[in-house]
């Protein structure tokens, strides 16, 4: 992602605590990515470009699928977090990834790769079909274009009476990222930026983790994911820190869903991808 004023904000933060977010979500949407990569066709000896890597976790993940033989390459605007993401990396056993810092639109990374993926990344972008276009200079003939994204649109149909603590939350989160400037309908925009990149259209499929077991994970990613949007909340006048309440909020939402017998749905995940022509 670009800083340029005309991308949006990142409403997630730059601090430790969202590097572990990253981590648990991950936990949550990993097995959605890799089914989605070896969907796509990303297989052993490729090289990979992965934009907006963050603490590396898509880019692990790529570097399983194509293993020793294959390279990835994963590249973010935020230096400190590409040293947790070598670190994890390094930790993992994986000699085929390497992490670069900059913008991948305009870092020259060569185009000799076989595929270029990212999971929320261009809802931050000003023009995500521009990227996409861009993105796709840097793959071979034959090449692979595959992006996860959120959308948060259907959220809006999800509000229910018994989950007042549920529906606040929703109204919190769509309204922050909206007002940082970011596509809250991203996913489901997926196939318009494929378009209108003059990619092929893609196959796409979107998930939801749904939970509502006492020890769900689902339950803390949501505090924690909240813990990183605090600052923006507050500085857009969203909610107070008193009343968002991070340290409970896990608890709040475990016993509103054992109260009302409605699992938690947390943000549809929506992937595409397309192959270039050879």
């Amino acid at each position: 992602m670009s800083e340029s004023k005309s991308d949006a904000t990142y409403t997630m933060g730059r601090t430790q605590g969202e590097e572990e977010r990253l981590i648990l979500q991950s936990q949550l949407y990993d097995a959605v990515t890799r089914r989605f990569f070896r969907e796509a066709g990303i297989s052993s000896g490729m090289k990979v470009l992965d934009i907006g890597s963050g603490a590396g976790d898509v880019a692990l993940t790529a570097a399983d699928l194509v293993g020793p033989e294959g390279a990835v390459v994963g590249v973010d605007v935020n230096p400190a977090i590409l040293e947790t993401a070598q670190a994890r990396a390094q930790a993992a056993g994986f000699s085929n990834v390497e992490f670069v810092a900059g913008d991948a639109r305009t870092l020259e990374l060569g185009n000799d790769f076989d595929a270029v993926t990212g999971r929320l990344v261009l809802m931050y972008m000003a023009d995500p079909a521009d990227a996409l276009k861009q993105l796709a200079t840097r793959l071979r003939p034959g090449g692979i274009v595959a992006f996860q994204e959120a959308d948060f649109t259907p959220y809006r149909q999800m509000y229910h009476p018994d989950m007042p603590e549920t529906n606040k939350l929703i109204d919190w989160a769509i309204g922050l990222f909206e007002r940082a400037g970011a596509h809250i309908d991203m996913g489901f925009n997926l196939y318009r930026a494929f378009v209108e990149a003059g990619l092929p259209e893609p196959y796409m499929h979107c998930e939801y983790p749904v939970g509502g077991p006492e020890s769900w994970t689902g339950y803390q990613f949501a505090a924690n994911s909240f813990r990183s949007m605090l600052p923006l909340i507050e500085e857009f006048g969203i909610a107070t820190a008193e009343e968002v309440d991070v340290e409970t909020m896990a608890e709040r939402v475990r016993q509103e869903v054992i109260a009302a017998k409605r699992p938690l749905a947390l943000p549809p995940h929506v992937t595409a991808w397309a192959q270039l022509a050879s």
